[in-house]
């Protein structure tokens, strides 16, 4: 991967940056927004208690329904 970097000029390393911090930003303030809700927070807790209890669909059967 090293090379890889040598590769790109000062331009394209800025942009790729900028993207991903962008994007890093853009993550967190989502992360943010979602646990101030208290509707999201209790969907949370009831997909959590879901799980303990065994109230869950594996992805094979979700493809294959």
């Amino acid at each position: 991967m090293s090379g890889l970097v040598k590769e790109l000029s000062v331009n394209e390393l800025r942009t790729v940056i900028r993207d991903t911090v962008e994007q890093t930003l853009e993550d967190k303030l989502e992360d943010l927004q979602a646990l101030s809700s208290r509707s999201f927070l209790h969907s949370i807790e009831e997909a959590r208690e879901d799980f303990r209890a065994g109230r869950v669909t594996s992805l094979d059967d979700l493809l294959d329904g």
